[in-house]
């Protein structure tokens, strides 16, 4: 009885949610932590963690198709994972081997026209698993709704340091002068990661860090982050709601900010040079309170009149 009464009222507040959520990031990355606390929990293997975990994973596929996410991150093994015992590790291995080959062959990865790709060292992956990885690449090229990036051997750090000792290098050689080095220098020598940058990362698991994921495509975008205490099994869509909800919320914020200093902008110069702030408070109209926007009119109105006599 008491199960089924948490059902009604877990349906019940994910209607809720979905009614509060106006739209949905472009880019939401997945740090899946808690496999393993999550087997210590419920007193079984490792491994058993790893598996609901993966089941968790083609849970998400449909959530971000549901709410037209175009592009999806997830942490699948990092280069600090290469630490772990080799009976875990290989384990690992033949876990994400033999998903990448089903999801490559799925129809609801194909009629959803989801694309597969690979982020990451893959070169110091098996070779049974960069077998799979090619043929998961291939057997979705086509594809273009969804982008499913699948991070292996994946490290921020060590990509940025790749690609400063590639610049060091050029340098060096006179090949590349220092003036010229930009932000374009740095993402052609980055590994081929996602498309867009990153909107809004989730953790599950409890830990409140970002764990050297995505750095330059995140922190570089000032993405939202989400932290959540259930162990990555134990995801559930109410939760992927609510980090839509909480990215939302800081994008709303962020919009009305940017249109309060436009405003304020305006209120102190008023010229005609500020042609740009007052295209801000156009853009973000609807986030500035109609009082405010009653008096930044009024302002404009004026302006335009001055300008108008001279």
């Amino acid at each position: 009885m008491r199960s089924a009464v948490t059902g009604r009222l877990t349906e019940a507040y994910e209607r809720l949610l979905i009614r509060e959520i106006d739209g949905a990031p472009g880019h939401v990355a997945v740090i899946q932590d808690g496999n393993r606390r999550y087997a210590a929990k419920e007193g079984t293997k490792k491994e058993r963690g790893h598996h609901e975990g993966a089941e968790t994973t083609e849970a998400l596929l449909d959530w971000c198709d549901e709410f037209g996410i175009e592009e999806c991150t997830v942490y699948a093994f990092s280069t600090e994972n290469f630490d772990r015992p080799p009976d875990e590790r290989e384990a690992l291995f033949d876990l994400i081997e033999a998903k990448l080959r089903e999801f490559a062959d799925a129809d609801r990865v194909h009629e959803g026209e989801v694309r597969i790709r690979a982020i990451g060292e893959t070169d110091r992956l098996p070779e049974r698993l960069r077998e799979a990885i090619a043929y998961a690449e291939g057997r979705t090229k086509e594809h273009d709704r969804l982008r499913l990036n699948v991070a292996l051997a994946y490290g921020g750090r060590s990509e940025l340091l790749g690609a400063t000792r590639e610049i060091a290098i050029e340098v060096a050689a006179g090949s590349l002068v220092p003036q010229d080095i930009d932000t374009e220098t740095i993402e052609e020598r980055l590994y081929e990661g996602p498309a867009q940058d990153v909107d809004l990362i989730i953790r599950t698991g409890g830990d409140e860090r970002t764990s050297n994921f995505l750095p330059w495509h995140a922190n570089g975008n000032e993405a939202g982050v989400f932290f959540c205490t259930p162990y990555w099994p134990e995801f559930r869509k109410i939760d992927f709601l609510r980090a839509i909800r909480t990215y939302e919320s800081r994008e709303e914020s962020w919009r009305r900010t940017r249109a309060r200093r436009a405003l304020a902008l305006v209120r102190a110069l008023g010229s005609a040079e500020l042609d740009e702030a007052r295209s801000v408070v156009d853009r973000f109209r609807d986030s500035i309170p109609s009082g405010e926007l009653a008096d930044v009119d009024g302002v404009v109105e004026r302006e335009d009149a001055e300008s108008t006599a001279d």
